[in-house]
């Protein structure tokens, strides 16, 4: 089974990202972008959920220490903003996609399948 990290601090998105992906997926959850890091580097997942806007550290730096060690991850960043500006700064911070939230059950699904196989 497949190993997915989220990393967001709102309860309710955790929550919700959960319920959606718990049958199909092992989760690892932080709620914040340093604890994010940190569980990315030692447990190796086979994507990340990132929120932009964390605690600690931002999800753009977070996405950018992860490439130092893991340049291969799909880490796919969130956010409420669905602005070219904030898409571009989470491309250039090194997301390979973006989805806005609430997410689009269907969009993250199709997202994980590009991603996943």
């Amino acid at each position: 089974m497949k190993t997915i990290l989220i990393v967001d601090d709102v309860e309710m998105n955790i929550d919700l990202l959960t319920q959606l992906l718990e049958d199909d997926y092992n989760l690892l959850v932080a709620r914040d972008g340093a604890e994010g890091v940190n569980l990315a580097c030692r447990n190796t997942p086979d994507l990340v959920l990132m929120d932009v806007s964390l605690p600690v550290m931002n999800g753009y730096e977070a996405t950018r220490k992860i490439r130092e060690t893991q340049a291969a991850l799909p880490i796919i960043g969130l956010s409420a903003h669905a602005m070219k500006s904030d898409i571009d700064q989470a491309k250039q911070a090194g997301c390979n996609d973006y989805l806005t939230k609430p997410v689009d059950d269907n969009l993250l699904f199709a997202m994980l399948d590009k991603y996943l196989g």
